[in-house]
């Protein structure tokens, strides 16, 4: 199953991060260097929890920011 949030389709993006090495112009050095370039990615937060939905209770891949908002209820 991906990593996807069922309510707002939050999802695993992809980045870089990036080393440097060197002190900047400002604080008197020769100027910051970048020494690598890493592909990276970038998760949600993704709970499984029981949800009541249409009086129905069934579970459900939902983010932690949509959980605190209060997007869905949780079952008891």
């Amino acid at each position: 199953m991906p990593r996807v949030c069922e309510l707002c389709g939050k999802h695993t993006h992809f980045g870089k991060k990036i080393a440097r090495r060197g002190l900047a112009k400002a604080k008197g050095g020769v100027g910051i260097k970048t020494t690598g370039v890493t592909l990276r990615t970038f998760k949600p937060n993704i709970q499984k929890i029981r949800v009541i939905q249409r009086g129905t209770v069934r579970r459900m891949r939902i983010c932690t920011a949509c959980l605190r908002t209060g997007k869905i209820r949780k079952a008891p």
